[in-house]
């Protein structure tokens, strides 16, 4: 069974495609620049790349084609369109669907009705499901979502302590946002050290652009950095992370911002690039500080100050942690952030081996703990993807 996964942005659309038979990737790449003037990356493990300015003026074009290159007699790996059993979309914020699910009428007007608590992601979303759907329309369309690894929360995780009106009313709570990458990685690092998921405390560190945290007890989601929307918690490449919400109203009335334009400030002049004032991409940041920037020094040190704390307010929760996990661009690749974050955490049994650490090859999984560490230190990419086909394949099969 060859399953088509798609990922859709405001202007651009990522897609693999996978035979379920084997879990081989097929086939990947991406649409950029949709609606503007438009160009393709497509890829196939083997072989040349392949890279095209193509206009694409809405996510419909972008889709046929990606349906054109996949079929294509040069280009492509498959025959025809009818070889794709099946196709998974990602969806940040699932709100009450609460676990992966075909895309019919009700759920589509559902995930409509809760654009105004997602409004980055939501419509992009939507628009590569309708695109799909016009290509694609006698295939089932699957939504697998990022909150529905939170639906196991306890009350206690997902209430703010706020007016409760707001919960009934308006559905302000804890959501959760990373979830298919925390689920993949937490279930790989069990399986890839031996040991029983339902049986294990994990911490799972997602940092990139975009960083949450993750606690998982037995297999079971208990808490996780972001809220109501992925920008609280840890500081990211732009968003600030958690702060005193007064800041909100006492910066308009000094500034004369809006309270929109405040938001704004908050989620894309923030973080990394807001503190350092050179850039959201922390290899940037960290030649900086290496010049002697001392404002770059100081927005890495924000990062591994907010991690060390979510971390050990996890190890509290769950009173202990088996195991430590770092993924996505920054945890996967930057072993100084993954050095800073475990260092004096002794007290918790975290020890890394920093040679084994600074020299770790990028992409494979890997221990980075010291032998006599009581807690297991690993580095293990995510493959989100690989997830929504899995959850696409469970359903369709």
């Amino acid at each position: 069974m060859k399953i088509l996964v798609i990922n859709a942005g405001s202007s651009s659309l990522k897609y693999q495609l996978f035979d379920m038979t084997t879990g081989a990737v097929l086939a990947r790449g991406l649409c950029e620049k949709i609606g503007l003037t438009g160009a393709i990356t497509h890829k196939r493990p083997g072989k040349a790349n392949y890279a095209e300015d193509y206009p694409m003026p809405t996510h419909n074009e972008a889709i046929a084609l990606v349906l054109k290159l996949l079929t294509d007699p040069e280009l492509g790996v498959i025959e025809s369109v009818d070889e794709i059993s099946a196709v998974g979309h990602r969806f940040a914020h699932g709100g009450k669907l609460n676990k992966s699910c075909f895309l019919g009428e009700e759920e589509i007007k559902y995930i409509e009705s809760i654009i105004p608590i997602n409004p980055l992601h939501g419509p992009p979303a939507l628009k590569g499901v309708s695109a799909c759907k016009t290509v694609l329309p006698n295939v089932p369309h699957v939504g697998v979502f990022d909150t529905s690894f939170y639906s196991s929360f306890d009350e206690k995780a997902y209430i703010y302590p706020l007016p409760y009106e707001w919960y009934e009313k308006y559905g302000v709570r804890r959501y959760g946002f990373h979830g298919t990458s925390h689920r993949y990685v937490s279930a790989k690092a069990c399986e890839f050290l031996g040991l029983d998921y339902n049986k294990t405390k994990i911490v799972s560190c997602h940092i990139g652009s975009g960083s949450s945290i993750t606690a998982i007890d037995c297999g079971v989601a208990v808490d996780t950095s972001m809220g109501f929307t992925p920008q609280d918690g840890l500081p990211m490449g732009t968003r600030c992370g958690g702060i005193d919400p007064s800041i909100v109203e006492y910066v308009c009335k000094q500034s004369g911002m809006t309270v929109s334009e405040v938001n704004d400030a908050l989620n894309k002049k923030s973080g990394l690039l807001g503190v350092s004032g050179v850039s959201n991409d922390m290899r940037d940041v960290r030649a900086a500080a290496a010049e002697g920037n001392k404002r770059a020094q100081l927005a890495a040190d924000l990062l591994t100050r907010y991690a060390k704390k979510i971390i050990g307010s996890y190890v509290a929760e769950m009173n202990g942690i088996d195991v430590l996990i770092f993924t996505a661009g920054l945890g996967e690749n930057d072993e100084i952030a993954r050095q800073e974050i475990g260092d004096n955490m002794e007290f918790f049994g975290i020890k890394i081996n920093r040679e084994v650490n600074l020299n770790a090859p990028r992409g494979e999984n890997l221990v980075i703990s010291t032998p006599d560490s009581k807690v297991k230190v690993v580095v293990i990419p995510t493959d989100e993807e690989f997830m929504i086909a899995s959850d696409t394949y469970n359903l369709v099969k």
